[in-house]
């Protein structure tokens, strides 16, 4: 009798081991996503980076969606055919995504090219104040009424939102006060935050169509685009060094007794220097914007050969009427003020906030056609015209 409990013993516990062992090896297959990752390598775009798992999750770290943030933020990208098997700690993400996605809301107008491009325009389900899209594309789903208007002055409908329950939402934000983001992430939708407008350089602006990427599964075609738009960039950069003068530059204008002008390391203030043209304020550190009043902008500024970007005002007329100052400047007196703001869409969304982030080449063209006319005799501006 002993003998036959012994052997009994021996057996039950020979069972319970393989189940351990057994239970161990699919747990291990569960939470285990990969040891091996690869970091993808971006060549102008500082904001943000993209980590390959061999499990075949993707892991986006956000730098910093706006200036002096805190925090990085962390977004693991799964594959919905591993949803199941593959389990994240939660608490190390800051959103946790299954991909492919098929529906999304964006809340900036330059996020708009990026799904164009991609060719996943009609995933997007609803957007803040759509009247702003300049797109024909995405123009014809709103009035096919395929995006629904999720609120307005870029502020989000939060009740709206979650009752489309979108795959993901797309968000940007000035600072860390995001409530409505709050809000819309414990109804179990995940936002991630696009810090593309903080981007320093026109090609690194350019290449966050690489962070849409990996939510649709468009990698490859998003590779394809920034190679050609970087290509296209290069060329016209070259171009514009072969002109044998590089005329000065002001920009901005009054508003409020106060003038605002890209600071010196920003990214518009790159497209000038690679247009081959003196920025008078080149040297000035901020990468946003400079806020002088109009006195110092006229010291450094009245003999400037050109002016571009002068805020909203489309004719001289109209400038003249904001503020008798500009007068006293040549480049006013000599009509050579240049402004993309007459280029406009359907609904009056000025088209060069939603495409010029992604297209700098056709921007740095403009700009070598308007700065250097000999060079592209021919060429038609895409985005700057002359003012009335």
């Amino acid at each position: 009798m002993f003998v036959f409990l012994f052997d009994l013993m021996k057996h039950i516990l020979l069972v319970i081991t393989i189940l351990l062992s057994f239970s161990c090896k699919s747990e291990k297959k569960e939470t285990d996503i990969a040891v091996n990752a690869a970091t993808e390598e971006l060549l102008f775009a500082k904001g943000f980076t993209i980590e390959k798992q061999d499990s075949g999750v993707t892991i986006i770290t956000l730098k910093s969606p706006w200036p002096d943030a805190e925090k990085a933020f962390r977004y693991a990208l799964v594959p919905k055919a591993k949803i199941d098997q593959i389990r994240l700690n939660k608490s190390d993400y800051d959103a946790i995504v299954a991909v492919p996605i098929k529906t999304v809301i964006l809340t900036s107008t330059t996020h708009i090219p990026a799904l164009e491009t991609l060719g996943v325009e009609h995933t997007l389900v609803g957007f803040p104040d759509t009247k702003y899209i300049s797109s024909e594309k995405t123009r014809a789903l709103i009035d096919a009424g395929k995006v629904k208007e999720l609120g307005v002055n870029g502020q989000l409908n939060t009740e709206m939102t979650i009752e489309l329950q979108p795959d993901l939402v797309v968000g940007f934000s000035m600072n860390s006060q995001n409530n409505s983001y709050e809000t819309i992430q414990r109804a179990n939708i995940p936002v991630v935050y696009n810090g593309d407008w903080i981007e320093e350089t026109p090609l690194g602006k350019a290449e966050w169509i690489k962070f849409f990427a990996p939510f649709f599964g468009k990698e490859k075609e998003a590779d394809t685009f920034f190679s050609e738009i970087a290509t296209a960039y290069e060329e016209a950069k070259t171009l514009a060094k072969t002109a044998t003068q590089q005329p000065s530059v002001i920009s901005g204008a009054i508003y409020k007794d106060i003038w605002y002008l890209p600071g010196g390391k920003s990214w518009a203030a790159q497209f000038i220097v690679d247009a081959n043209a003196d920025y008078v304020f080149k040297d000035t550190q901020e990468t946003g914007s400079l806020s002088l009043s109009w006195e110092s902008v006229l010291e450094k500024g009245q003999h400037a050969d050109f002016w571009i970007s002068p805020s909203q005002f489309t004719a001289y007329s109209s400038m003249q009427e904001n503020s008798q100052h500009y007068q006293q400047f040549d480049a006013f007196k000599q009509r050579k003020v240049y402004t993309f703001a007459a280029t406009v869409g359907a609904s009056g969304g000025v088209l060069y906030y939603e495409l010029a982030p992604n297209r700098p080449d056709l921007v740095l063209t403009d700009l070598i056609h308007i700065f250097h006319p000999e060079l592209l005799p021919n060429y038609k501006p895409y985005f700057f015209k002359p003012l009335e």
